[in-house]
């Protein structure tokens, strides 16, 4: 179990990754959605501070933090845009799977670039028809010598045609999720191409395609693990990914809960400050709960994958569920709570509403972390 006062040097980690999103990424936000900007400098700049590779090993530059290490940064930097703070979660994401499952060639040819985003890294497991159902995916990789030749297509890609290493999960065996293995394609492979960058509701300043993968031949070196072991090396990132995408939830909801406070401080109607109506009041209280609460449970799922503990895969999804929907739930009560200048961009609610919306859908929708979590329970039975 873990204590709820953060240690010293959690408080100054967080405190860092607070003041880089109030001053690196907040002040542009705003701009960076327009005009859908993916801010690579900027990213740069927060993986000079160690946030590149947060649970990566030091010896290839990582900062060798810990999962709940983690969550209080994605939080933090989340205050300050969570569509950037969630590409960064995926980036590291890419990177632990190298460091946690890949030899030491890979690591050490990877893992100093992944650090320092000069490397930037995508997560390529989604297809068209294979969402929810990843083990269904189609993707393949031939065996050709001391080569894999890898062809199929995935969807909604982070960071897509702007990353340098894409982490893709192929095809090499029979149906079902035993016949999956992961790859290591860098983005210059020839036959690798990429869709136009979708049109989205929110995360706008980080660019989602489709990527396409026509005859890409990579070294049989390229292969993260041993063939057939790729679905269980997808999943085991997932369980980070989806504290982390919680934890930006969070981050984006506090952000969202901050504003309200401060405009109803200000705004007056009937002769008194919104804040001063008890109604509103209550309305406050209920959503400061409802983060204390989910930011309690985050930590604590996060410090049971930390001590890899039995049930963390159930927690995670529990956290990832929990924490997503009342992100999203705090996130529309404060553009409520705004009336009609919540609805408008210069207020930067609607923004925080639209980004927050997809993270129940993606790391695994949250009916998919219901299925993780009642399965769980059965087999318990």
């Amino acid at each position: 179990m873990i204590g709820f006062d953060p240690t010293e040097e959690q408080v100054a980690i967080r405190q860092m990754a607070l003041d880089f999103a109030a001053n690196e990424i907040a002040p542009h936000a705003m701009e960076w959605d327009e005009a859908k900007t993916f801010p690579v400098e900027t990213l740069r700049a927060a993986a000079a501070l160690g946030f590149g590779a947060i649970y990566v090993a030091e010896d290839v530059g990582g900062s060798g933090l810990s999962r709940l290490d983690a969550a209080m940064i994605f939080e933090a930097l989340s205050t300050g845009c969570p569509a950037v703070a969630s590409y960064i979660s995926i980036h590291n994401m890419c990177a632990w799977m190298v460091d946690r499952f890949g030899s030491e060639e890979q690591r050490q040819a990877w893992l100093p670039s992944l650090a320092t985003m000069e490397c930037l890294a995508s997560y390529c497991l989604t297809e068209p028809g294979a969402g929810s159902d990843a083990a269904a995916l189609k993707t393949r990789a031939r065996r050709d010598g001391d080569e894999y030749v890898l062809d199929g297509q995935k969807q909604f890609i982070s960071g897509a045609g702007a990353s340098h290493l894409y982490v893709v999960m192929a095809r090499t065996g029979d149906d079902g999720p035993r016949g999956i293995s992961t790859f290591l394609v860098p983005g210059d492979a020839p036959g690798l191409s990429f869709g136009a960058n979708e049109r989205k509701m929110g995360w706008n300043a980080q660019p989602t395609r489709a990527v396409v993968l026509d005859g890409v031949r990579v070294p049989a070196a390229n292969r993260l693990g041993e063939e057939g072991v790729g679905f269980r090396i997808a999943m085991a990132g997932l369980d980070g990914g989806r504290l982390n995408i919680a934890a930006c939830s969070l981050g984006g909801a506090q952000a969202a809960l901050d504003k309200a406070l401060a405009y109803m401080a200000e705004r007056r109607a009937f002769g008194h400050a919104l804040s001063e109506f008890q109604a509103l009041q209550f309305r406050l209280a209920d959503m400061a709960t409802d983060l204390e609460v989910a930011r309690t449970f985050l930590w604590r799922a996060a410090a049971a994958l930390d001590a890899k503990a039995s049930d963390a895969t159930t927690l995670c999804a529990m956290a990832k569920r929990f924490v997503t929907d009342a992100g999203s739930a705090v996130a529309n009560q404060a553009l409520q709570l705004h009336g009609g200048y919540g609805y408008l961009s210069e207020y930067g609610i609607e923004k925080l509403v639209r980004d927050l919306r997809v993270h129940q859908i993606l790391e695994g929708t949250n009916e998919i972390m219901r299925l993780i979590i009642a399965r769980s329970l059965v087999r318990g039975r």
